[in-house]
């Protein structure tokens, strides 16, 4: 853990907010080695902040997530294009380096603009659902079909599954994703590593 850079944070709820303490701790050592950066939205450092207080001056800086806004790690760059539609403030990043480009769309609700702003060669998709629910703020299957038909990456990756697409059997449904829309489309499960090298073979 000692080798990060950063830790992005894209929102305050649990489930994706849990461990980072942890990771700070990790990343500077117990505090040992002043290093790393956290970038997150405002309202996970503000009121009912995820992060304890004595673990910030661990951490060479913070930078709080906008839409809009361009950031760099070392020779990575990334920017958060738009605002998500969910409960809490979150956004999805794009990231580039000099060899690839590829984009995280993270909890959200469908709307348009997903459609435009997260280009790239890789595209990560947090699917809850199997089928949309007006009520929840999350992305379904049926969504995530219309935004890899539209933006045509290289490869598309699933993940952060609720339990009806644990159920559905998640590689299967990205199988089917692959037929109808053209991409490839692979579901993450526990341990998965992907190398960006495996892109300038598709």
């Amino acid at each position: 853990m000692e080798n990060l850079s950063a830790i992005i944070l894209s929102h305050r709820h649990l489930d994706h907010s849990a461990d980072v303490n942890i990771m700070v701790e990790a990343m500077t050592q117990g505090g040992s080695k002043r290093h790393g950066r956290l970038l997150a939205p405002a309202d996970a450092l503000d009121t009912e902040p995820v992060i304890f207080s004595y673990l910030k001056s661990y951490l060479e800086g913070i930078e709080v997530l906008k839409e809009g806004k361009s950031y760099s790690i070392g020779n990575v760059s990334l920017t958060t294009p738009i605002r998500h539609i969910h409960p809490v403030e979150t956004y999805g990043i794009r990231f580039s380096t000099a060899e690839h480009s590829f984009s995280y769309i993270t909890d959200t609700r469908y709307f348009d603009d997903l459609c435009r702003n997260y280009s790239g060669e890789l595209l990560i998709i947090n699917v809850v659902l199997l089928e949309p629910k007006p009520a929840v703020d999350h992305l379904s299957v049926p969504d995530a079909r219309q935004i890899i038909a539209e933006l045509k990456p290289k490869v598309a990756i699933l993940t952060h599954f609720g339990m009806n697409m644990w159920r559905a059997k998640p590689w299967e449904i990205a199988q089917r994703l692959s037929e109808e829309t053209g991409v490839r489309v692979l579901a993450a499960r526990d341990g998965m590593r992907f190398e960006l090298s495996q892109l300038d073979d598709s």
